[in-house]
């Protein structure tokens, strides 16, 4: 197929392109970390929450027009969204619009993914896009959009769906494409015992990543079809996508690195043993997700804390941090931290140790403690002479342990009531 990729031709599609980010899920398999924010408000990597990722890749694709779509518990999503991503101009046709369930059509709540986009459809239909990009606003990667969206125009197709590459055993996890040689979707299947494989390699399926290109007009007679009927459950993983499917054109776009056939880096961190782990991937010395790409930067809303500091250097008490991570505002005071990343405004009192641990901003550790395998979310104090991580069944009585032994610490664990309820 003759494709015509240059840039010009890429960057007009991308200005006639609106995207809508989803933003509203809860993400209960992240626990304790998300009683009081949304999944993708969670922080991540030391200085940057989950929504930073797919509205990073938007603006670094020239697409400046996003919808953010929010629902559960989303103050501390609006409110970072309102900080640190307030520099788009309206004058240039520039905008992040929030977009929470308000009952604009019906009398229901966001019901579904589906319901989501149809319940804001006069607000779409008014900004006229003439395609329109889906994304999951809780997943971690890098990803240029717009060659995306010309491969959509490319193939004449109704929807495009990104896909990346997984072994066939890990893909009963996700949502598997079925495609033949020009990656023409002729089957989906959700979750499925026996996932479908590539038509040249059958040990690697196509899982969905949940990020969709539609034409604009074909999205808004699916999503009026898809409200009238009772049946649906207005969702585009069960009801949307399936329907496209069998009757009209769909086709797959792997995610792959650029000039490259290696599938890219994309991390579903939706439980607690991913979280732990993709954070502490990023502190190997050549990381799959390359944080220090000038030529892809990752925005964020971005405190105003001085440097780290180390401080003491007696033999018994010295202020250090190996193989880390840490981030403006950390005090390590004459405690040693090994192998873990530390978000802003951490402090780790005298005599302490810290090993293979993600600390989330605002925390401080006391005295004497020493902690390993864990994930300490914001604003904890923990207690001098505490330990975790070393005992699970001491753990488990008063905290939450993953089945593969991370250790979740939260402040309502500790008897810090941080979110008054009452």
């Amino acid at each position: 197929m003759k494709t015509n990729h240059t840039p010009r031709f890429v960057s007009l599609l991308t200005r006639q392109t609106l995207a809508l980010i989803m933003a509203g899920g809860r993400g209960s398999r992240l626990k304790d970390l998300t009683n009081w924010r949304a999944k993708p408000a969670v922080p991540f990597a030391g200085k940057f929450r989950i929504v930073d990722f797919p509205l990073s890749n938007c603006l670094n694709s020239g697409i400046r027009r996003i919808g953010l779509i929010t629902q559960y518990k989303s103050h501390s999503l609006i409110k970072h969204i309102q900080m640190g991503w307030s520099f788009f101009r309206g004058e240039h046709g520039e905008f992040i619009e929030i977009l929470p369930a308000q009952q604009r059509i019906q009398e229901n709540w966001y019901v579904g993914t589906a319901d989501s986009i149809y319940q804001n459809i006069d607000i779409i239909r008014n900004h006229a896009p003439e395609y329109v990009l889906i994304l999951a606003g809780d997943h971690i990667y890098k990803m240029d959009y717009g060659p995306m969206i010309a491969a959509h125009v490319d193939s004449k197709a109704d929807l495009t769906v990104g896909c990346i590459e997984v072994p066939k055993e890990e893909a009963s996890d996700f949502g598997v494409m079925a495609v033949n040689e020009n990656n023409k979707i002729h089957k989906f299947s959700e979750k499925p015992e026996n996932p479908d494989t590539l038509p040249d390699n059958d040990a690697v399926s196509l899982a969905s990543m949940g990020i969709y290109v539609f034409n604009a007009k074909f999205l808004y007679e699916l999503l009026i079809r898809d409200a009238d009927t009772t049946s649906s459950s207005h969702d585009f993983g069960r009801d949307i996508i399936p329907e496209v499917i069998a009757k009209y054109s769909a086709y797959a776009y792997p995610f792959r690195e650029p000039q490259s056939e290696k599938s890219a880096y994309w991390r579903d961190v939706g439980t607690i043993d991913a979280f732990w782990q993709a954070n502490l991937e990023l502190i190997g010395i050549t990381p799959e997700l390359n944080l220090y790409d000038d030529e892809w930067p990752i925005w964020t809303y971005q405190e105003q804390f001085p440097p780290a500091k180390f401080i003491f250097d007696d033999k018994d008490r010295r202020g250090m941090a190996l193989d880390s991570m840490v981030s403006g505002g950390c005090v390590i005071s004459g405690a040693t931290v090994r192998h873990s990343l530390l978000f802003s405004n951490v402090r780790v009192n005298s005599y302490s140790t810290v090993d293979n641990s993600v600390i989330l901003p605002d925390v401080t550790i006391g005295r004497e403690s020493k902690i390993q395998n864990a994930i300490i979310d914001r604003g904890c104090e923990i207690p001098p002479n505490t330990e975790i991580g070393f005992d699970h069944s001491a753990d488990a009585d008063r905290y939450y342990v993953s089945p593969k032994g991370t250790v979740l610490v939260c402040p309502e664990m500790l008897g810090q009531e941080l979110h008054f309820v009452r």
